[in-house]
Formats: C-alpha cells, structure tokens, sequence
C-alpha cells in the first residue's frame, strides 16, 4: 500500500520550536485515535521554515486529513 507524507509548514523566527512542538501534538492524535501509524517527524530547511509531518496510509489518509488540515502532501519512499 502507497504511504503520503502529511506536512504542516511553519515559517518565522520560531519556526523550528513550532515544528517541534506540533509534532509532539501529531503523536498525540495518533495514540488518540488509535492509529496504527509510527512516522513523525520535523525538518528544519533554513531558520525561516521548518516542517512537522505524519506518515500515514493512502487509505486513511482522508480521515487524518479531514481532522487534521495540512498544508500540503507527498508521496512518502523509505
């Protein structure tokens, strides 16, 4: 089954510690809601934007989606 990578982008000075941050809420959904997801994660690209993103199944994904509005998607390869 295909994965997508869900990603939340923040921008600013406080980029990174948001990024941090959601990704701890993200885990949080997941033990919430039961999911069989384990992929989390946070990027940081420069000191202006960083991300959090949550793998999840192509088939769930419109649930997560719908509950959790990410900015953007793509398709996740190991």
């Amino acid at each position: 089954m295909r994965k997508l990578k869900l990603i939340w982008d923040f921008r600013g000075h406080a980029a990174a510690k948001t990024a941090e941050h959601h990704e701890k809420h993200l885990a949080e959904y997941i033990e919430i809601e039961a999911l069989d997801l384990t992929i989390t994660g946070h990027t940081h690209l420069n000191e202006m934007h960083s991300f959090a993103f949550m793998v999840v199944n192509e088939d769930c994904m419109p649930g997560v989606r719908d509950a959790l509005k990410p900015h953007r998607g793509e398709i996740y390869e190991d």
